[in-house]
């Protein structure tokens, strides 16, 4: 059984410098327990305490990955969960090149940063976008079928979608916030780690 204590340390990976209310509804564990198990850590020396964020000691990375193949080892050989991810990774590169279109322009052969003043340009991405979720959403079900956890993304890619639809632009990239690809990375990072992958740059 996973450890309360893992899923904190594992939620602090995949946020990479948070609060204990950052990871609190991606690991599934109320925030008052979220804190208590970060100060145990902290003690411990697991993690670092930084202008009021957690990150992970290099101690805590190195337990971290340890922890990780005597988890998920069932995970890691059930075919259905597998499979499963190695949909979402066809996915992943079609996110990724409408990721690129979004920030990116064409003019006169060359890519410069969109400054958005094309609403239809900008439209029909968020058109593709809504598309790509549609072929992904059964896959996360699958998945979650599985690693209930993992159901969280599925709430929090539908807000983002839904706000960037009804015209709130930050909704489809923007890292300051829960964006829809930031949620997605964040996403993908959470499944390279449980399925013991890299990530392909």
């Amino acid at each position: 059984m996973v450890s309360n204590l893992h899923l904190v340390m594992h939620g602090v990976a995949i946020k990479k410098h948070c609060t204990a209310a950052d990871i609190s509804g991606l690991i599934g564990l109320p925030t008052d327990l979220v804190e208590r198990e970060l100060v145990s850590a902290n003690k411990d020396g697991r993690v670092v305490l930084a202008d009021g964020k957690y990150i992970l000691s290099p101690a805590g990375q190195m337990i971290l990955l340890g922890e990780y193949s005597r988890f998920y080892g069932d995970l890691r050989a059930d075919s259905r969960f597998t499979g499963a991810y190695e949909r979402f990774e066809i996915i992943n590169t079609d996110l990724k090149q409408l990721i690129t279109e979004w920030q990116t322009v064409e003019i006169a052969g060359k890519r410069v940063p969109n400054d958005h003043a094309n609403a239809e340009y900008d439209d029909k991405l968020i058109g593709r976008l809504g598309d790509l979720h549609e072929r992904f959403e059964p896959i996360l079900t699958s998945m979650t079928s599985i690693s209930p956890r993992l159901g969280c993304y599925a709430d929090k890619l539908g807000n983002a979608l839904e706000r960037a639809e009804d015209g709130a632009l930050e909704w489809v990239s923007d890292a300051k916030i829960e964006s829809y690809h930031t949620v997605w990375f964040e996403m993908h990072e959470d499944l390279l780690r449980l399925l013991g992958r890299l990530r392909e740059e």
